[in-house]
């Protein structure tokens, strides 16, 4: 490496690294401007909270349930509905990240937040209210998603959220919008491709999360270094503290969009980790419009024009839209 380059090397992490720093800091000073649940339950609940339905049996948690016909315009919402009472309110409310960026992340040029999440959150604004603007983004954290639904803060949670049995005990979900799995981001060049190749090697991933977990689990010879978040991981692998990052693709992607030298192997996918759209477990009839509204995309190629956007320049051109598994209820 001549002199140039590793200047320009260096400059270039700099950059991408204060670029995650202000992430990181935007996602600590957005305001939550939804009220209390007391004083503004969500639609979700007022429209039916009142008949929840006992937790469903699990034994296949991509399973939701199906559309009940084709989507219904905005004009046209069933009297009663979850959705007619977010109609009547004039926004939908959602709950979402802003520092996954490529998912949901605050842009610092522009203030907005932006990303394949809040691109699918304005398909079901527009659905329903037939403006995907007329939407309020609530800022969450991870352990929030759950909470934020049950309190009634939000409509629905688009924060890529992985389904799984334990958490249908306690919201619901739609058909996966999207197919993750845990992968591993290494330098361009490097001989490293998947996790069993990793022994000796220093690995990060994000303290107290699966995973972390996963990481010890199946490559028990990597030297597993957390962090508090993937934003951090990043910078010690700009700092050369660590070679290698794990964590889902969609997450890896946004950090590889980030740093030039970086880049997610084509390795196959660890894990398997299903993501779906949360509501309140008594929004039925909002799940099942969700449905409706995913459906509506895989014909009209939305969902692709979203992948294509956000995810295809890092993690190319992937599966497509996953199929959808219905039977619940």
């Amino acid at each position: 490496m001549t002199a140039t380059t590793f200047r320009q090397r260096l400059m270039a992490g700099a950059v991408v690294a204060v670029l995650a720093s202000a992430l990181t800091a935007c996602s600590g000073t957005i305001p939550t401007v939804v009220p209390e649940a007391s004083s503004a339950p969500s639609a979700s609940a007022s429209a039916s909270a009142s008949a929840a339905p006992a937790a469903p049996t699990c034994d296949n948690a991509t399973q939701s349930y199906a559309p009940t016909g084709p989507l219904p315009t905005a004009e046209g919402l069933p009297e009663g509905s979850t959705m007619a009472a977010i109609r009547a309110r004039g926004r939908l409310i959602v709950g979402v990240s802003a520092d996954t960026y490529l998912l949901g992340a605050r842009n610092p040029l522009t203030g907005q937040i932006e990303g394949f999440d809040i691109d699918l959150a304005k398909q079901v604004a527009k659905a329903i209210l037939g403006n995907e603007n007329a939407i309020q983004l609530v800022v969450i954290t991870a352990a929030d998603r759950i909470p934020a639904l049950q309190q009634s803060r939000v409509d629905i949670v688009v924060r890529n959220m992985t389904m799984n049995c334990a958490r249908w005990q306690d919201v619901a979900f739609s058909q996966v919008y999207y197919q993750s799995g845990q992968k591993l981001l290494v330098r361009r060049g490097s001989p490293i491709k998947s996790l069993d190749e990793t022994s000796g090697v220093k690995v990060c991933a994000p303290k107290g999360t699966t995973t972390y977990t996963n990481l010890t689990r199946l490559a028990p010879s990597a030297v597993a270094v957390g962090a508090d978040n993937h934003t951090g991981c990043l910078v010690l692998f700009q700092q050369g503290d660590v070679d290698a990052i794990t964590g889902d693709d969609t997450v890896l992607a946004g950090l590889a969009a980030q740093d030039p030298y970086a880049v997610v192997t084509d390795a196959p996918a660890v894990t398997e980790e299903p993501y779906g759209v949360a509501t309140n477990i008594a929004a039925v009839d909002l799940v099942r419009f969700v449905n409706q509204v995913l459906e509506a995309m895989r014909a009209d190629g939305r969902w692709t024009a979203m992948y294509n956007r956000w995810l295809a320049p890092t993690l190319g051109t992937g599966t497509g839209q996953p199929t959808p598994t219905y039977g619940r209820g």
